[in-house]
């Protein structure tokens, strides 16, 4: 027990009793089981759980949770394949999957991912979505959100906007406006002990009821910027009460929020509802404790909950204007650039049309045409780089776009052999016996890799720096 620290197991042997500390520590000392989710928009599942094989990783499907998947055999290169920088799955715990699946977006719905870096969940809610509509991700930590766009890029999601507020502000911008709000919440980590032991070296109830004022705000502020009738899910990955149920009872005293029934699917404990002296609201009951030995997995607590009156409008927050908007396909701002590069690239009209666009200065990124926000002025970033306009006023694609784009591209397509990928991924000159000048799409196996440029000297791989961040194994 010693390695919990003293205010962790004395939290835990008060609240939670002898048994419960017991095997909370035995869970942290366990071995990390690890798990990942397929990107069911990205390639066939199947091809990837065969590709992957090949590292010696095996995967185990999880019953009941659609793309997850259990790490059996694991070599060390799960995050170190070709297939792991496409973002064709992303490593994420089996219970972290599970607040997403509680929202239950869909394509046709204004999401808010409000506490959204590492994009984690941002990406799962984009894949459920059907990477189509109007999800709204937001981050105000600037460490943390250069992770969450790292996210945005590499699992290829064409329907997200990115904004970097403190989240308890938001409602000053937007004021009963999304469908569905996803409030996973900074946290004391209890949870997640596990894989963040540093957490003991700073864990005490002070920290913990100082967190809990900043989870108050920011569920107040969700509140608030939700639709009367919409959803809002409160996740945490701790297990302390403070932030949890009793945190949920001073909520539900004073907004009108009513805590709903869902169904989990993996084994949970119904939520807590007295404390100490203190009898609490007995809807509490129906939000879930995910309990980490249990489902072998972190612990988490989650709620579901309905807006059911108004709540006060906030003065409005003053918003610098940008002077940018969003360009349908037809636009005659993005017409030419488009017929460019779909000629170049032997891309299918619709296919673009499919995007709205949005230009910079020589930047141009693009979204899906679904995205829908009243004002992009907020935004730090509006989908994903389509390219840029050279000095010839011609676009070049960039390697996000053609991994978007993908198998949509079927001109100008140079493939890769094994050998070449690594110098591809490191940004070199991979290839001398280039016939046709200019920008080329980039292919090994059935994924699209990006862009290059074939020139005298050879053919320049286009990689994005941003993305050269990781150690590549090529089996």
């Amino acid at each position: 027990l010693n390695s919990l620290g003293e205010n962790i197991s004395s939290y835990l042997l008060n609240n939670f009793g002898e048994s419960y500390l017991r095997n909370f520590a035995e869970y942290v000392e366990s071995e990390h089981i690890p798990y990942l989710r397929i990107n069911p928009y990205s390639y066939e599942k199947e091809k990837i759980i065969e590709r992957l094989k090949v590292y010696g990783i095996d995967l185990i499907p999880v019953a009941n949770v659609d793309c997850a998947y259990r790490v059996s055999g694991d070599s060390g290169l799960t995050g170190k394949t070709v297939e792991h920088i496409l973002g064709k799955y992303y490593i994420q715990s089996l219970s972290s999957m599970i607040p997403p699946i509680v929202l239950n977006p869909s394509p046709y719905e204004r999401v808010l991912d409000l506490c959204a870096a590492p994009g984690s969940k941002s990406s799962q809610i984009s894949e459920m979505m059907e990477a189509k509509g109007t999800l709204v991700s937001n981050e105000p930590a600037p460490s943390r959100i250069r992770s969450l766009v790292h996210t945005l890029d590499r699992m290829s999601i064409p329907n997200m906007g990115v904004l970097q507020y403190k989240g308890e502000m938001l409602n000053r911008i937007y004021n009963n406006y999304f469908d569905k709000i996803l409030v996973d919440a900074p946290c004391s980590a209890l949870g997640i002990l596990q894989k963040k032991d540093e957490v003991s070296d700073w864990w005490n109830i002070r920290q913990v009821e100082k967190i809990a004022e900043l989870q108050f705000k920011l569920l107040v502020s969700a509140l608030k910027m939700l639709k009367l009738g919409g959803t809002l899910v409160y996740s945490t990955c701790t297990l302390t009460i403070e932030e949890n149920e009793l945190l949920l009872h001073r909520f539900l005293k004073r907004y009108p929020a009513e805590i709903v029934e869902f169904n989990l699917p993996v084994k949970s404990q119904p939520g807590i509802t007295s404390y100490k002296d203190e009898v609490l609201n007995p809807d509490i009951l129906k939000a879930k404790r995910i309990v980490p030995w249990e489902i072998n997995s972190e612990g988490f607590f989650i709620a579901k909950m309905i807006k059911t009156g108004d709540t006060e409008v906030n003065k409005e927050l003053f918003i610098k204007s940008k002077n940018l908007e969003l360009l349908q396909h037809s636009h005659k701002k993005i017409k030419k650039y488009l017929v460019n590069v779909g000629d170049k690239f032997g891309i299918e009209p619709h296919v673009l049309a499919e995007y709205q666009y949005l230009i910079k200065k020589n930047d141009i990124y693009f979204i899906d045409a679904n995205w829908d926000v009243d004002n992009i002025s907020p935004f730090q970033r509006v989908g994903i780089k389509f390219g840029n306009i050279d000095n010839k006023g011609e676009v070049r694609l960039h390697t996000n776009a053609a991994q978007v784009l993908d198998r949509n591209i079927t001109g100008n397509i140079v493939f890769l052999n094994k050998n070449e990928l690594i110098e591809y991924f490191e940004g070199k000159v991979i290839r001398k016996n280039i016939d046709e000048p200019g920008q080329k799409a980039i292919r090994f196996y059935d994924y699209t890799l990006g862009t290059g440029v074939a020139f005298n000297e050879g053919l320049k791989s286009q990689f994005p720096r941003s993305k050269r961040t990781q150690e590549i194994v090529v089996l």
